[in-house]
């Protein structure tokens, strides 16, 4: 007899709506409770494919609480699914210690395939993609440095995210540890009406984006070290 799986991990669409995939718009369907990152975004698409399931706050700020409350809940036979704003969850978005904690417990996971940022930005890079290294976000201050110091010696293509307003000041630290010759590209608003990659030395990119008003999500993708450099 086949086990039942108690908590689904979902991945939704990054902007275009039209990116989700049959099988989770069924789990959702089907689950007894939603776990949603912002109830508000995550409402705006539920709505729009008629889903009408209890959601329950699930954020970087309350992870920690209630995540034990949640492992009682799904002991007892409950189904949820757990989604975030954009993408899979537990990719630089809450999950992991839910995940964890289901796992200690006994209980059946299952993540379903789906989008993620990382990955069209990387293979529109144009750089090597049978290698490379995910960061998710940098560091904003402890720790920076050093991690771009040991980054800038890597080999492997390097994938990291950005908030719109520090780009223009990640671009200025990868020119000072990368140099300003190293290839790299920067997409953003990935499946939305203003999707946009630049592809470009960091300093022509740095150039670019700071002559007018960064908005959306970034991704930031470097290629790696080569020898000689």
């Amino acid at each position: 007899m086949e086990e039942k799986t108690s908590l689904y991990l979902v991945p939704t669409p990054i902007g275009n709506l039209a990116d989700i995939t049959l099988r989770a718009l069924e789990i959702l369907k089907s689950v007894d409770t939603i776990l949603a990152e912002d109830t508000r975004t995550s409402g705006i698409l539920l709505k729009h494919y008629q889903i009408n399931k209890p959601l329950q706050s699930f954020h970087i700020f309350n992870e920690h609480k209630t995540v034990r409350r949640l492992i009682e809940r799904l002991n007892k036979g409950e189904v949820i699914a757990l989604i975030s704003d954009a993408g899979t969850p537990g990719i630089s978005d809450p999950g992991f210690l839910l995940v964890r904690e289901a796992l200690k417990a006994g209980i059946k996971i299952d993540c379903l395939p789906g989008a993620t940022a990382l990955i069209p930005a990387l293979v529109k890079s144009g750089f090597p993609t049978d290698r490379f290294v995910f960061e998710g976000f940098l560091p904003h201050k402890k720790g920076r440095q050093t991690l771009l110091k040991k980054l800038a010696e890597e080999d492997r293509t390097i994938v990291f995210y950005e908030s719109p307003h520090r780009l223009v000041k990640a671009l200025e630290q990868l020119k000072e540890y990368f140099g300003a010759e190293r290839q790299a590209s920067v997409s953003r608003e990935l499946s939305k009406k203003f999707e946009e990659t630049k592809n470009g030395t960091i300093q022509h990119l740095l150039e670019y984006f700071s002559s007018k008003e960064v908005k959306g999500e970034i991704v930031v993708v470097v290629n790696g070290k080569s020898k000689g450099q």
